[in-house]
């Protein structure tokens, strides 16, 4: 069912981008659809109970995992990626490419799966996008990506679980 919507148009993508982005990140809008996600109310000792060591880091952190050492980096079966965190869906299996980044990278996402900030960390303003219902960090969003979006979701390996169709 997920995968049966139509592909998003540049335009409608990056207008959802921008239009999550005014969401604050820790908070909620009227708008959320995921407010009341007990994901959201479990405690910082429940998240490091519950993720490894380095999905710790990078989820609750806003930390990266090293390149090239994601085992996703090498899945080609059809099915779809979801938050390690929550289990929901982010990205259909059919919209991974080989961006050469060294991460598992995407060129769609479900809409409503994810929601951004501005991260200044390295000094620089990029785009950050975290799951939309338990608010972990997955990765950043570029646009220099494939058509038909022209964007790149850059995500974390240790942030991500496969689901076979």
């Amino acid at each position: 069912m997920w995968s049966s919507s139509p592909p998003a148009s540049r335009r409608d993508v990056i207008g959802a981008t921008f239009g999550l982005a005014l969401l604050p990140f820790g908070g909620a809008s009227a708008a959320d659809r995921f407010a009341g996600s007990s994901y959201r109310q479990l405690t910082d000792p429940q998240w490091r109970a519950r993720l490894s060591p380095a999905s710790y880091m990078v989820m609750r952190r806003e930390g990266t995992e090293r390149p090239f050492t994601s085992p996703l980096l090498n899945e080609h079966r059809r099915g779809r990626f979801v938050c390690l965190g929550c289990g929901l869906p982010l990205f259909g299996s059919e919209w991974k490419y080989d961006s050469g980044t060294g991460w598992p990278s995407f060129w769609r996402v479900i809409p409503g799966s994810v929601a951004t900030k501005a991260d200044f960390a390295i000094g620089v303003e990029r785009t950050e996008y975290h799951c939309a219902q338990c608010l972990s960090h997955q990765g950043h969003l570029f646009d220099d990506g494939p058509r038909p979006t022209g964007l790149r979701y850059c995500n974390n390996g240790v942030a991500l679980r496969f689901q076979s169709a």
